[in-house]
């Protein structure tokens, strides 16, 4: 099986709670999303604003890991409300925020018209060619 590459978009603060507790969430936690994943993968997060539907706009690429191997599991938060789907990510912590307009005029997903309606899937499959470019302007290598 194949890498493939994986744009999820979801506000900063969520994307740095994931990160710090190492595991990815998308779509609102459904299980379909982590699903297409696996261990191999890269990951990218863009994050259009700082907090879920408010906060402010940042537009920025906030995330960068590969799927750890293992299934995704379900979570209960907020006294059982909300249970999420997660699977495990090892995130590059040396990855720095890059806003999207740096990469726009190179990347494969902003180069067709209305591609921000793309984004509001949530999660969108990278080509290799704009996971590379993001990966290089995140960590400088």
């Amino acid at each position: 099986m194949s890498i493939r590459y994986w744009l999820a978009v979801v506000s900063r603060d969520h994307v740095r709670r994931g990160v710090e507790l190492g595991f990815a969430q998308a779509n609102h936690g459904k299980r379909a999303a982590v699903e297409r994943m696996s261990a191999g993968d890269g990951l990218v997060y863009y994050s259009p604003r700082t907090g879920m539907r408010e906060g402010e706009p940042i537009k920025s690429f906030t995330a960068l890991g590969t799927i750890a191997e293992g299934p995704a599991w379900q979570v209960e938060e907020l006294g059982g409300c909300f249970r999420p789907w997660r699977r495990a990510v090892d995130y590059d912590r040396d990855a720095r925020q890059v806003p999207i307009d740096d990469l726009r005029t190179e990347l494969d997903l902003t180069s067709v018209p209305n591609w921000g309606i793309v984004l509001r899937r949530g999660l969108v499959e990278l080509t290799a060619h704009d996971f590379e470019l993001i990966s290089r302007a995140m960590v400088g290598q």
